[in-house]
């Protein structure tokens, strides 16, 4: 599951993961409309048939599943069980929030949760600090360039909770490391 595809970039890497495995099935949630960021620098976007295109190009529309819908509009129809949990839509705290929350029940234990841009972005920073900091159902959080992912469990133990807390410190640390190299560079968002 991918919350936010944009024009595909991440959704066909995705679908190329899912070609691999011969069953996995991706499915790419976004009204492509573009973010409330997208919106002020670009006006009025529609980015549907771009992504179309894009996924079409790349040999993976037999793994991919569209869902023009907002994630908050996708969650009232959608009860099937989520290996993997991508999210990548809108930036905001309350928003990111709202995708965990709106998600999280359907990811299998054992399932693997990501957040793109989890340190050069203040909202799905926060968003996954909090969630590391008081969740009992997540272990094991890495960071892969700016994605953060951890595992969805049944129960997580003191040792879990005070590694997640770790975790945090070495994300802050690294992230600032990071955002100096991209502010120096100029690709940075807040």
């Amino acid at each position: 599951m991918e919350i936010g595809s944009w024009k595909g970039r991440s959704t066909i890497c995705l679908g190329k993961g899912a070609k691999e495995t011969k069953g996995a099935r991706i499915c790419a949630i976004d009204p492509h409309t573009g973010s409330r960021e997208h919106q002020r620098k670009f006006g009025r976007l529609d980015t549907f048939e771009e992504f179309i295109r894009n996924i079409e190009n790349a040999g993976l529309k037999d793994y991919i599943s569209p869902i023009r819908k907002t994630s908050e509009e996708a969650a009232k129809d959608f009860h099937k069980p989520i290996g993997f949990l991508f999210i990548d839509g809108a930036h905001e705290f309350r928003l990111v929030r709202l995708d965990i929350k709106l998600w999280f029940n359907e990811i299998v234990n054992g399932g693997i949760i990501a957040f793109h841009d989890s340190w050069g972005w203040r909202g799905p920073n926060l968003a996954t600090a909090l969630m590391l900091l008081v969740s009992r159902r997540i272990k094991n959080p890495r960071l892969v360039d700016t994605i953060t992912y951890c595992q969805k469990v049944k129960k997580n133990s003191l040792r879990d909770r005070l590694n997640n807390i770790a975790f945090l410190f070495y994300r802050s640390f690294f992230g600032w490391i990071g955002a100096i190299r991209l502010s120096q560079s100029g690709h940075i968002a807040g």
